[in-house]
């Protein structure tokens, strides 16, 4: 049979194909994606062969899970439907969540802003000018119990997008739930806790990576322990992909990292299958919807591989990678923001038939600003059109044996197996990262992909082509810059009313700790109950850790 394919493809190029091209060219030399796969014109049988569907596809909920980690998938439960918010003041993000919520929204995901992903309270010098502008502004547990005011913690999962003081407002959120009565056993969600993207491309890190991995290891360990339904790291291919990274090393890069907590882990004496299951992943969905399913279908299998091949994992759940998904705010223009619906739509399309366990869908106007309630809503309905009136959720990976599709997944998993096999001959994601391999791998990737825009080979709709002379909108969200005297006022009266006596009991303490090995989350719950701030604790980790001083990297 394929013998005979073969030798019909081969007539049907050189005659059928080749006539009607003669006559009318096509649009452009050579396709590709957007990551530079090469495209052929048609795909067929010979693409993919029949006796390797067991191996390579095999069944939903069944190593190695290419098709879906869940037997039925959409058909017994949606994605979550995750919209990431929050801006200025608790109070002003707390309203921002009950609406999501009215709307239909299924989950919280928490922005916070630059001083708080880097362990400054509202009041630091460093923090002037950006307090609340690209999140909520936590300083201490009194910010986090606004924040979540009449929001019951045992009836929704909540996502955290933090990193270097993860562990800090784990914690906080531990601490708002026991006023609540609700057990930190009960909790369900997620931190995003990934240092090692911070280094590659993201930026906000406190501590050196040694340290860092330290307090990423006892978050693993204190959440198998304690916190049996909480996901204690999102390790992030999407903000490696949002620095101009193209869809194979997304996979390959956020894959190393995954691969190098796991080490970490195993070599402070966890059991891989203690842990495995609760770890989470996070990717971007980009404009080119085909190569973007495949990636994630790649990304599954791959994952599956490397825990039972190289780790030795036995519990099915270490062999799953679930992964939340956000549409790609890199791909957003300011030219025409109503055309970012569209992107938006197909994007978030992409993560829907790729399997996904959440979804963020971005706003149409997040390239001017943040998100005004209309642009979110609009947001949400996009998902929720997905969800209910697409048809795609009827059946278990709906595109899987497209022929085009396989290929695809194929091509994805083999170049990454490649940069894996090349970070693993440097020793580490660590040493790769510190030699500056990954981040010169990204930047020569983003440079491509900006060259291919300008150069007019990648088109983008209403921004280099197709251009309309159009004025500027009207409706910005814009932070109050006031906003900081506010935190200040909130930080004082903290202050004034708690045990400063305690306080700094407390913090001496965190201080002799982190010169041990003993877990620090228990000790970060205690300074937060007694309303110790963001900005004290981290202050008292940068005396014993130090901080890191990012290496320029040409």
């Amino acid at each position: 049979m394929g013998e005979r394919i073969a030798k019909e493809k081969e007539r049907w190029q050189g005659s059928t194909l080749k006539d009607f091209v003669s006559k009318s060219p096509e649009r452009e030399k050579e396709f590709s994606t957007v990551s530079g796969n090469k495209v052929d014109p048609l795909y067929t049988p010979l693409e993919f062969r029949e006796e390797e569907y067991l191996e390579k596809l095999g069944f939903p909920g069944e190593y190695p899970f290419t098709r879906g980690v869940y037997p039925n998938m959409y058909r017994g439960r949606l994605w979550t439907m995750r919209q990431y918010a929050g801006f200025g003041t608790a109070e002003q993000s707390n309203k921002r969540f009950k609406y999501l919520l009215d709307q239909g929204q299924t989950g919280l995901s928490v922005a916070f802003d630059l001083p708080t992903q880097v362990g400054y309270d509202s009041d630091h010098p460093l923090a002037e000018g950006e307090v609340g502008k690209v999140g909520v502004a936590i300083d201490s547990l009194a910010d986090m119990e606004v924040l979540f005011d009449g929001i019951p913690l045992d009836k929704v999962s909540t996502s955290m997008t933090i990193n270097a003081p993860a562990a800090i407002l784990l914690s906080m959120y531990i601490a708002v739930a026991e006023k609540q009565g609700v057990p930190r056993s009960q909790l369900r969600g997620t931190i995003q806790n990934d240092i090692l993207k911070e280094y590659i491309a993201r930026g906000t890190y406190i501590f050196p990576p040694k340290p860092s991995m330290r307090l990423v290891v006892d978050t693993l360990a204190f959440c198998a322990r304690e916190m049996p339904k909480w996901n204690p790291i999102s390790i992030s291919g999407y903000h490696i992909r949002e620095a101009g990274a193209d869809a194979v090393q997304e996979v390959a890069f956020t894959l190393a990292d995954a691969i190098e907590y796991c080490k970490a882990a195993q070599k402070a004496g966890m059991d891989i299958d203690q842990f495995a299951p609760q770890l989470s992943f996070f990717f971007a969905a980009h404009n080119d919807l085909l190569e973007e399913v495949a990636k994630f279908r790649a990304a599954r299998r791959l994952w599956a591989r490397i825990m039972m091949e190289r780790f030795q994992a036995r519990d099915p759940r270490s062999l799953m990678l679930r992964f939340h998904t956000q549409t790609g705010g890199s791909t957003l223009t300011a030219q025409q923001p109503d055309n970012n619906i569209v992107r938006v739509a197909i994007q978030a399309l992409a993560a829907v038939l790729g399997g996904t366990q959440s979804l963020h869908t971005n706003s149409m106007d997040e390239a001017l600003g943040l998100p005004t309630e209309k642009s979110v809503q609009i947001a949400l309905r996009t998902q929720q059109i997905i969800a209910y009136e697409s048809g795609v959720t009827s059946t278990v990976d709906p595109l899987g044996g497209s022929y085009y599709l396989e290929y695809l997944t194929d091509q994805i998993e083999r170049k990454a197996v490649e940069y894996l096999e090349r970070i693993e001959k440097m020793g580490s994601m660590v040493e790769a990262i510190e030699q500056g391999y990954i981040q010169r791998e990204i930047q020569a990737s983003a440079y491509k992909y900006q060259k291919s825009i300008e150069n007019g080979e990648r088109i983008i709709v209403g921004l280099n082509k197709f251009k309309t002379d159009e004025e500027p909108p009207k409706e910005i969200l814009k932070v109050d810059p006031k906003l900081r005297d506010l935190q200040i006022a909130r930080i004082n009266e903290v202050k004034g009313k708690r045990d400063s006596g305690k306080v700094k009991a407390i913090l001496q303490k965190i201080e002799e700790v982190a010169s041990t090995e003993e877990n620090l989350i228990p000790h970060f719950i205690e300074a937060v109950r007694a309303y110790a701030t963001l900005g004290e604790i981290t202050g008292a980790l940068r005396k014993v850790f130090g901080e890191y001083q990012q290496q320029v990297i040409f």
